[in-house]
């Protein structure tokens, strides 16, 4: 029967030929399944209102070996036209596929068991291989599933679908309004924690290191839209934060900034439960603009700001004593010596300058105060020798002149240098001649008396 319905399908495929649409082609078949037609695929003619013809028309495509990927395609393109809430673009919530909808007097309740039961039928059908329909149309379609109360088996075998490809959702797809009254919260949130756990329980290949960076950056991005709720309970929010490994998060913005988004929404929470927000983040892994953010952010507790002023400090000395380190290699070793070859040249931002002429200029005062010191130890040492050696000449002049010396200084004839080592020390043959002329001198104003 099933040959058959298909057999009919394909025939009336074939007489509209013309038209351009998706073609079936060789390729679309899986390999070792013998087919005796050839014709186009034409989404449309199989998007029939009647549920029932379209379980057998796709059950008798499926037996004619097509692949997995375009009997996903068929579902999601006939669930789309029929139920528009499953649909990427916004539409109404109601079924709009015929104006038999519209035009019926039909009750609310009618049409929404028949909601229920086309997505029951959905989920009955959808293949078994996991990328064969697209992560983003099955949590529309947990949405609705949610929504029209399905039964718990159905909406099970969606979670589960989803988690093999939690790492492909988007933030908008995976916001599902809470439809149980009793819970507080606008989105349901134990519904994305339920999704979080069964991915973490997936195998190590399932949950790759990309995929799991993916998922954490997410989850992140979905506490700080689903932190503005005033409902959202710390226990909650604690708990889908912490439902990720520490390395799964490559940078912990997202999750600061949904803790911030948190404690601005909730100022009620006391000074033990900001304590115990701050301690899933792990300062080291705050960038310079977040760290700076943090710091001066008046609703996180001290102690948390002095972790980050310190990871940060931590960061910027590790990555100067890097830099050092790496010009001094760069600087005495050669490609051709020890094996050591140059450091290969990248683009420097403009904070990385900034710290490196900052830090240059600090060296250079460091330099300046140096040798402002070494010169006035040096002025100190030349001193201590002078008073050791009697006068500020050099040993030698003694040896040659010393009584000239003594007489001279008995007169007080010779100028005494303030400054040691300058141009304009006294040589021993000017020294000579000025003590001669002293001499004369005294002698003349003797005679004179």
């Amino acid at each position: 029967m099933n040959d058959l319905l298909a057999s009919t399908y394909y025939s009336s495929v074939h007489t509209n030929s013309k038209m351009n649409r998706p073609t079936l082609s060789d390729s679309d078949i899986l390999p070792g399944k013998s087919t005796h037609f050839s014709a186009e695929c034409w989404f449309d003619d199989t998007c029939i209102l009647d549920m029932d013809y379209f379980v057998k028309t796709l059950s008798g495509i499926k037996a004619k070996g097509v692949r997995p990927d375009l009997i996903g395609s068929i579902i999601t393109h006939y669930a789309s036209k029929w139920l528009p809430d499953l649909s990427p673009d916004e539409g109404s919530p109601v079924l709009i596929g015929s104006k038999d909808f519209e035009d019926s007097l039909e009750s609310v309740t009618a049409l929404w068991m028949k909601k229920r039961f086309f997505v029951e039928t959905l989920v009955g059908i959808l293949p078994p291989e996991k990328d064969s329909i697209p992560c983003n149309f099955l949590l529309r379609l947990l949405r609705i599933a949610n929504m029209v109360r399905v039964e718990p088996s159905y909406r099970v075998e969606l979670e589960k679908r989803i988690s093999w490809q939690l790492d492909q959702a988007t933030l908008k797809e995976l916001m599902i309004p809470s439809f149980v009254h009793t819970c507080g919260t606008l989105l349901d949130v134990e519904l994305v924690l339920r999704l979080v756990e069964r991915f973490m329980s997936l195998d190590e290949g399932v949950r790759s290191g990309s995929a799991l960076i993916k998922v954490a950056k997410l989850v992140d991005n979905y506490l700080a839209e689903a932190a503005v709720d005033a409902n959202l309970t710390l226990l909650e929010f604690i708990g889908l934060a912490s439902a990720l490994p520490g390395h799964a998060r490559s940078t912990d913005d997202g999750l600061y900034r949904a803790i911030d988004t948190y404690l601005k929404a909730h100022p009620g929470v006391t000074k033990q439960e900001r304590k115990t927000l701050c301690r899933l983040i792990d300062s080291r892994k705050l960038s310079p603009e977040a760290s700076l953010h943090a710091a001066q952010n008046e609703r996180l507790p001290v102690r948390a700001v002095i972790q980050v002023l310190l990871s940060e400090q931590t960061k910027l000395n590790n990555k100067q004593q890097i830099d050092w380190s790496g010009s001094f290699v760069s600087g005495t070793r050669s490609p051709n010596n020890q094996g050591f070859t140059e450091p290969s040249a990248r683009c420097t931002s403009k904070r990385e300058i900034h710290i490196q002429q900052m830090e240059i200029k600090r060296l250079k005062e460091d330099v300046l105060r140096l040798q402002s010191q070494c010169m006035a130890m040096q002025a100190q040492i030349e001193k201590l020798l002078d008073k050791k050696r009697g006068g500020r000449f050099f040993s030698w002049k003694k040896i040659i002149v010393p009584s000239l010396v003594n007489k001279a200084d008995k007169y007080g004839e010779i100028d005494r240098e303030t400054d040691v080592g300058f141009i304009g020390r006294q040589t021993p043959i000017d020294m000579k001649t000025r003590l001669v002329r002293g001499k004369t001198s005294n002698k003349w104003r003797k005679s004179l008396s």
